[in-house]
């Protein structure tokens, strides 16, 4: 085996966290389950845990550094006489052992081979069953890696009143199934809901994945959203604004019942207090509007009553 320190890719002189990192990193990116058929690989990742086992020993590590054994953990010819012959150990990946076994391999004192099994965790005392955990679940034995699920991908478009009061949504999902699916009120467009367990199921017995479900609000004739309020513009008469009264508004939550103050003009706004979205309020934009066609009565009298009181209503603009 090559120099375990050019194996991790760290300085003789590297720290235990230093060592202990780069080990990590190149276990997720070299284990065979993530690099299935690949050899080479495999090969790699039988390297990099030897080199490890060797690395994380405060004592084997002393004596490679002082040439006492070699690489792989045996002695080397100067001291092979110290332990005598074939005192060597070898360690390696076993793929017996599934996810999280390895195999000690090593002579006895008369020569017979001797085999052992050890879990990730006891190399070197150093723990690394959560790393493994993370990356492939717990180990379903000698069957496989116990995997979740991947996550599936879905978007689908709502009615906006849909989308402000919240309500039931039936989705067919790309392997054939329906799903009634519960849309929160107030969700926004571009949101994404998800939903457990609705994704591709899980191998060896793991979990399923999720359904990613991103919202898409379709527009409305005339309510705007921003935030959690709502807006909206209002057509009054030319009496309702002289005069005032009150008017019925439409909002999200149904129609209700506004004081126009008289005198109001167009571009005039009004509050609705908690008829927005969750709690939020809906501005009213008063909009003062002319009959249709227009009264040639009413044209007459404007007419009249402008050239006896005659004002500037953009104000010199």
């Amino acid at each position: 085996m090559r120099n375990p320190y050019d194996v991790l890719g760290v300085k003789p002189n590297a720290g235990e966290a230093e060592i202990r990192k780069a080990y990590r990193k190149l276990a997720k990116q070299f284990h065979p389950d993530l690099n299935q058929g690949n050899e080479a690989a495999e090969t790699r990742f039988k390297e990099i845990n030897a080199a490890y086992d060797l690395l994380s020993d405060t004592t084997k590590r002393s004596r490679f550094d002082r040439g006492e054994i070699d690489a792989e953990g045996h002695e080397t010819f100067a001291h092979a006489g110290a332990s005598g012959p074939g005192g060597g150990f070898g360690f390696g990946f076993d793929p017996r052992a599934g996810v999280r076994g390895f195999r000690s391999r090593g002579f006895g004192a008369q020569g017979g081979r001797n085999d052992f099994r050890f879990e990730f965790g006891s190399a070197g005392g150093e723990d690394m069953s959560d790393l493994f955990a993370h990356m492939f679940g717990d180990a379903a034995g000698a069957g496989g890696a116990r995997t979740r699920g991947r996550d599936r991908q879905l978007e689908i478009t709502v009615e906006f009143l849909d989308a402000a009061n919240g309500g039931k949504r039936r989705l067919r999902l790309p392997d054939g199934r329906t799903l009634d699916a519960s849309i929160p009120a107030g969700v926004a467009d571009g949101q994404v809901l998800r939903l457990k367990g609705q994704g591709e199921p899980g191998q060896a017995g793991g979990p399923a994945g999720d359904l990613l479900l991103t919202v898409r609000v379709a527009s409305h004739p005339r309510f705007r959203r921003q935030g959690d309020d709502i807006h909206v513009t209002l057509p009054i008469s030319l009496g309702e604004a002289m005069e005032g009264g009150r008017i019925p508004v439409p909002t999200v939550s149904g129609q209700v019942t506004m004081t126009v103050p008289a005198g109001s003009n167009s571009g005039r706004v009004l509050r609705l207090k908690g008829k927005g979205i969750k709690g939020g309020d809906q501005y009213v934009t008063l909009q003062v509007t002319l009959p249709e066609p227009p009264d040639a009565e009413l044209a007459a009298f404007l007419r009249d009553w402008g050239r006896r009181h005659p004002y500037d209503p953009r104000g010199g603009s």
